[in-house]
C-alpha cells in the first residue's frame, strides 16, 4: 500500500521560514509529478507548486519568490521550501503524486494526511 506521510509543519512568525517534507513509502513502480497543495480554513484547496519527475517547476502567483519545491528521487521524497512567510500562507498543507504501481498500469493520484502552517503577524 502506498502512503505519503508528511512532516514539517509549525507554528512560525511572519518573515520566517519552514520546509516541509513529504516521503512517499510502499511498493510501486515510478512517481510522476509530486505536488504541494493548502487549504485554509473555509477556503478551497489550492495548488501551491508541482515538480515533474524531470524536475520542471511550477509555483502559484502567490508564492513565487518565496517557495521553493524540490525532490530526491532516490528518497522518494518531495521537499517545499517557505521563506517570507505571511500570514495569508496560514494553511494545512498536503502533498500530492501521481504514481504508477506497475509500469504497465496508468497513474494514480495519493494525497498525504496533511501537516498544519500556521504564521502568526
Amino acid at each position: 500500500q502506498v502512503q505519503l506521510v508528511e512532516s514539517g509543519g509549525d507554528l512560525v512568525q511572519a518573515g520566517g521560514s519552514l520546509r516541509l517534507s513529504c516521503a512517499a513509502s510502499g511498493s510501486f513502480a515510478s512517481i510522476n509529478a509530486m505536488d504541494w497543495y493548502r487549504q485554509a480554513p473555509g477556503k478551497q484547496r489550492e495548488l501551491v507548486a508541482t515538480i515533474t519527475s524531470g524536475g520542471g517547476t511550477n509555483y502559484a502567483d502567490s508564492v513565487k519568490g518565496r517557495f521553493t519545491i524540490s525532490r530526491d528521487n532516490a528518497k522518494n521524497t518531495v521537499y517545499l521550501e517557505m521563506n517570507s512567510l505571511k500570514p495569508e500562507d496560514t494553511a494545512i498543507y498536503y502533498c500530492h503524486a501521481l504514481i504508477k504501481l506497475r509500469l504497465w498500469l496508468a497513474n494514480r493520484e495519493y494525497w498525504g494526511q496533511g501537516t498544519q502552517v500556521t504564521v502568526s503577524s
